[in-house]
């Protein structure tokens, strides 16, 4: 069996303050470190969507509701999930 996680697959994160987000692998580390004594991996992806803007809103809380939050982040690859496995 090939590698799964490779750098552009699309993953959801299962542990900590972003679970349930979705993200996309940057680059994997499977050799440990000396600080990180695991595989992980190189991800990023979006904190907080985009949400629903009206014609009635003013514009300064239309920008407000368009701003997107993104965050990149080392994770364990036992806490990631990807989404296909070809």
């Amino acid at each position: 069996m090939g590698k799964l996680l490779k750098p552009g697959k699309v993953v959801i994160i299962l542990n900590g303050r972003r679970a349930g987000k979705k993200a996309i692998i940057v680059n994997t580390y499977e050799n440990p470190t000396k600080e990180k004594p695991f595989s992980y991996c190189l991800v990023a992806g979006i904190e907080k969507h985009p949400l629903k803007v009206t014609k009635k809103m003013k514009k300064d809380k239309i920008l407000k509701r368009s701003t997107v939050k993104a965050f990149v982040k080392y994770i364990n690859v036992n806490h990631i999930l990807p989404t296909r496995y070809l």
